[in-house]
């Protein structure tokens, strides 16, 4: 089935996928509009109403954040928003670490706001749907950008729909028309750029892949708030199931269920009281995930990914000894900045091939030398492939040294995922961003942290999170999530790899393409080990260009949803270091993450149509070469 989507150039700002609420993505669609957003460029701040929920706060979220800010705030003073006291107390905790750092003096505040209907008790039971719990951080306005980085860097605040919750009590009690979006700096770049200002947008037209514009059908006009609840809710549940808040218990089940690889029939029906895969009754049986004893109670969710990986090493830093941990391989942004700006730092081997292994292995050695009564590392933090040069590990050496010198290993499999690889025979934690591959609609956000039960400090770690872990995953969240969890990649890249520098062996005029980055080509002794059998090499690749010009052309010119995530049911593009590394692209350009790197997520859409949409794309990068030479 083909999926729709809009490609044209008119559709800046715009969610993606078209028509979502809860969208996690915005239509980028040329490399000027997404360097525009980097560099806080009117034109692209002002169009945008969605955004990567990291680093756009939803609208909602800044509604709802206005509305405690009038309430709660002195002195002009701006919020963040947490679902619990724990998130809250370390955002405190961040925000005066890092502006201690600056030398500067501040404050900041906890406030707990009981959301509540009016009739509702004023001490209501913990089951109760109709109460929410907020956690309120307020801080002067000169350091959000410091505080803002807790929300990017951890993804532990609240989400949009959690945030429609709260309004929708408070909606009961008092107008909230009057209240506008909080008009402080909400973007990822808000120490670089101006203030974003959000309007409402028209309903773009929706063409097919490849298409032509089509007229969407009418639809009743709304306020103007991108949408009415009524075109919400009907969008939210056009294809899916309306369940209620209740349900999420039975949800999460299903979630842990899937990812821990135990169920025996797996369903997509309802039970009364919620998804049948979460029931109590559904049959279980032995993990599929390579390794012995794994169970629903071994998977522990988050918020987002991030949220997982950042709970990861929280764990870590609080059940071993404290010690540096290392990022072996060039990562996603933000699981480097964690490892950085928490705890004792880190050692980061960006290239992660062989030769970083055995640099590491040296370091291993010099340090425990010095102190042999620890262990020379915390942990090692590594993804399986990487995002963005997808290239794999070689686990079996970094197990082989975890055991030797008593450190753990955490692996993120978001890119590769367990359709395709088992990786937690090699890890002590595996983690995973279940908005990308796990979930196809870009409407939902979640993460996930699974314990090796074989692993030599399984106990303690499983001890720690029983007592300390706070499930903080929003049912509704998890509803949509688990609604959603249930070969064109490869041939796409076999044909762009023949006309590039490193896969063309005819000719060598008007080459635009340098190298196709896909764990097909690269490390593939590596990923092998850990590929399933009948397992693929997963939906993502990266291209890189003869040329800047190359890359511009490449991107502008492909029919595609353009904007930040991947794993997506539609092909999603984005020029990628130039979004996650644009205040730093000499730095990333060492690791081999050049700045005309672009990212390609590969959709669902029919194989014929996409190599057509890759052909026209290709025509305009070696037009450009042509031009260049």
């Amino acid at each position: 089935m083909t999926a729709v989507v809009a490609t044209g150039n008119d559709t800046l700002g715009d969610a993606v996928p078209p028509f979502t609420p809860h969208a996690i993505s915005v239509s980028l669609p040329t490399w000027r509009d997404n360097v525009g957003y980097e560099e806080g460029e009117k034109r692209v701040v002002e169009s945008m109403v969605s955004g990567y929920p990291r680093f756009f706060i939803h609208l909602s979220i800044q509604k709802l954040a206005s509305i405690c800010e009038q309430k709660f705030c002195i002195n002009g003073e701006k919020s963040l928003l947490c679902s619990s006291k724990g998130a809250a107390d370390h955002c405190r905790e961040f925000i005066l670490a890092r502006v201690a750092l600056s030398g500067i003096s501040t404050h900041v505040r906890l406030v707990r706001y009981l959301v509540r209907p009016e009739h509702a008790p004023s001490q209501p039971s913990s089951s109760t749907d109709e109460c929410v719990e907020l956690h309120i951080i307020l801080f002067p306005a000169d350091i959000f950008p410091i505080a803002k980085q807790f929300w990017q860097h951890t993804g532990m605040g609240i989400s949009s729909r959690f945030a429609e919750r709260c309004l929708a009590i408070l909606g009961s009690q008092q107008p909230l028309s009057p209240v506008a979006p909080s008009r402080s700096p909400v973007s990822w770049r808000s120490p670089y750029k101006a203030s974003n200002k959000h309007y409402s947008k028209h309903i773009p037209a929706s063409p097919s892949l490849g298409g032509e514009s089509r007229p969407s059908a009418s639809l009743p006009s709304c306020p103007p708030e991108a949408l009415c609840k009524d075109q919400d809710t009907y969008i939210e549940e056009r294809y899916g199931r309306n369940l209620p808040l209740s349900a999420g218990a039975h949800a999460k089940r299903a979630l842990r269920r899937r990812i821990a690889g135990v169920l025996v029939h797996d369903t997509m029906d309802d039970g009364p009281h919620g998804p049948s895969a979460g029931a109590l009754d559904a049959e279980l049986g032995p993990s599929s995930r390579g390794v012995k004893d794994v169970t629903e109670n071994d998977v522990f969710l988050f918020p987002t990914g991030m949220a997982a990986i950042w709970n990861a090493h929280q764990l870590a830093l609080a059940v071993r000894p404290v010690a540096r941990s290392v990022c072996f391989g060039f990562p996603y942004t933000d699981t480097l900045k964690i490892l950085q700006k928490w705890g004792p730092g880190c050692h980061f081997f960006g290239h992660g091939q062989d030769s970083d292994a055995d640099a590491l292995e040296n370091l291993l050695e010099q340090t425990s030398s010095e102190n042999p009564s620890t262990p020379p590392i915390l942990a090692i933090f590594t993804e399986f492939p990487s995002n963005p040069l997808l290239r794999s590990p070689d686990l079996t050496r970094l197990r082989s040294l975890a055991d030797k010198y008593d450190f753990l290993i955490v692996v993120d499999d978001t890119i590769g995922n367990f359709v395709n690889i088992e990786v937690l025979p090699y890890a002590d934690v595996v983690v995973s961003s279940l908005s990308k591959i796990f979930s196809g609609c870009a409407n939902t956000m979640g993460g996930s942290l699974v314990l090796n039960p074989q692993g030599r400090h399984y106990a303690a770690l499983k001890q720690y999170l029983s007592t300390n872990y706070e499930d903080v995953y929003f049912s509704e969240d998890a509803l949509f999530m688990e609604r959603n969890s249930h070969a064109n990649t490869e041939a796409i890249c076999d044909f762009l790899r023949a006309r590039s520098l490193s896969g063309n062996t005819s000719h060598r005029e008007c080459i635009a393409i340098k190298e196709v980055y896909y764990p097909k080509y690269f490390c593939p002794t590596n990923y092998a080990i850990c590929q399933v059998p009948e397992g693929g090499y997963g939906g993502l690749f990266s291209l890189t260009f003869t040329s800047l010009a190359a890359s511009r052309a490449f991107f502008d010119a492909l029919p595609c949803l353009k904007g930040p995530s991947l794993g997506t049911n539609f092909t999603l593009a984005c020029p990628y270091t130039i979004l996650a590394h644009y205040n730093e692209l000499e730095w990333a350009a060492e690791y081999g993450v050049e700045e005309g790197l672009v990212r390609i997520s590969v959709g669902m859409e029919e194989k014929e149509d996409l190599m057509r949409c890759f052909e026209v794309a290709l025509k305009a990068a070696e037009t450009a070469t042509a031009v260049v030479n």
